[in-house]
């Protein structure tokens, strides 16, 4: 399957998400806003929040010191892990913008999400992907040994397993996470919605690339299983517990075990609308 270059370097460039470019410069006074009012609400969180947020200069700087608390072990401790992860977001302030652009898409598509305060606090969806984005970044730099190592510790944090060499874009709403695999090829683009237990996977033992490429705008539900080097095109839809084991055409949407063709997605973007039911349920409907 040929894939277009174009589309694989959208992983390590500023997105723009519904056409608007969101970055780290742009969210971080807002997250100093949430984090004034949260103190003001709630005194008792005063001390942690101006320690991971009020008291660091940038949203680089804020992520640094909530994932070093989150994955520090005895063997690599808190004082070791926040100053490595500060310097690999300095010398990749792309990831970081990556970063926002996924508080952005959390904010805009979870309504459980009032302020972009929260993802950086509270989500493990967000912190793991985050955690990817670190160990994508020490990846491409040649550090495997430390990628794996961050992979492993975010796998039993987050109860998620993504390779440090799948590449992903920005944009990216990882609801609730659990469970949720994402294999060595796989190829994720921007805008991309995927719920928990949605597995990225191969097929068996073959090498090269294996797993699948998912385009922009495409929401994967609950508990779907993508397998093997298949295409999901842009804008499509994964019903829940779905098995693929086949191309899906662009603005689809697909459902079963093994999955088959239900409809044409409703929505111009379905990461965007995050619209559960599928065409044929909403046909008998009306």
């Amino acid at each position: 399957m040929e894939v277009n270059q174009a589309n694989l370097n959208q992983t390590s460039t500023k997105l723009p998400i519904n056409d608007r470019l969101m970055d780290a410069a742009t969210i971080w006074p807002q997250i100093e806003a949430e984090a004034e009012a949260a103190i003001k609400r709630e005194p008792i969180l005063a001390h942690p929040l101006r320690q991971m947020v009020l008291e660091t200069s940038s949203l680089a700087e804020a992520m640094a010191v909530r994932l070093s608390r989150k994955l520090h072990r005895e063997e690599l401790p808190r004082e070791v892990m926040q100053p490595l992860f500060y310097e690999v977001m300095q010398e990749h302030p792309e990831f970081v913008d990556q970063m926002a652009c996924d508080i952005d898409a959390i904010v805009e598509r979870d309504p459980a999400c009032a302020s972009p305060l929260e993802p950086l606090l509270y989500f493990k969806g967000f912190h793991a992907i985050s955690t990817h984005r670190l160990a994508h970044a020490l990846w491409l730099n040649g550090r495997k040994d430390l990628a794996f190592y961050l992979q492993s510790v975010s796998s039993e944090v987050f109860a998620t397993d993504i390779h440090p060499a799948a590449r992903i874009g920005c944009g990216i709403l990882l609801d609730h996470a659990t469970s949720c695999v994402i294999g060595e090829t796989a190829i994720i683009e921007r805008d991309v919605s995927i719920l928990h237990e949605v597995t990225l996977g191969g097929t068996g033992k073959e090498s090269g690339d294996r797993h699948p490429i998912v385009r922009s705008g495409v929401m994967i539900g609950a508990g779907a299983k993508i397998l093997g080097r298949v295409e999901i095109g842009t804008c499509s839809k994964i019903g829940s517990g779905s098995v693929v084991l086949a191309d899906v055409p662009p603005h689809t949407t697909v459902a079963g075990v093994p999955a088959i063709v239900v409809g044409t997605s409703a929505e111009d973007s379905p990461a965007h609308q995050m619209n559960q039911m599928l065409e044929c349920q909403a046909k008998k409907k009306s």
